[in-house]
């Protein structure tokens, strides 16, 4: 199991996690009561009830980097390129744009 702690502008959002399954995003109960804490996409608005799917929900996926940039993070990561999760716990840190992505170390867990 992969997870990533999601922030938006320095606050932690919620969980990302990829199981057996597929994908699960949970907005954080503290995020969901600060009235000032926006979505992070407009694909996902704030709610308590996970949202779930088989596929790296779009908005996520659009944070991997493309072209020469996927090649060099395949590269050097030595990560297959359809393995959406691990690119983003990998190359999703200090993305451009708000939301940033904090790989969780579940190894214990597993």
């Amino acid at each position: 199991m992969k997870q990533a702690e999601i922030y938006m502008r320095d606050k932690f959002a919620g969980i990302l996690i990829e199981d057996e399954n597929g994908f699960i995003y949970q907005y954080a109960s503290d995020y969901l009561k600060d009235e000032d804490s926006e979505a992070i996409s407009l694909t996902m608005p704030l709610k308590s009830e996970p949202y779930k799917d088989t596929v790296l929900f779009p908005f996520f996926d659009g944070l991997i980097p493309e072209g020469w940039l996927l090649d060099i993070a395949e590269r050097s990561w030595k990560i297959n390129q359809r393995d959406r999760m691990s690119l983003l716990l990998a190359c999703c840190k200090d993305c451009i744009g708000a939301v940033s992505v904090i790989p969780v170390n579940t190894e214990d867990n597993e």
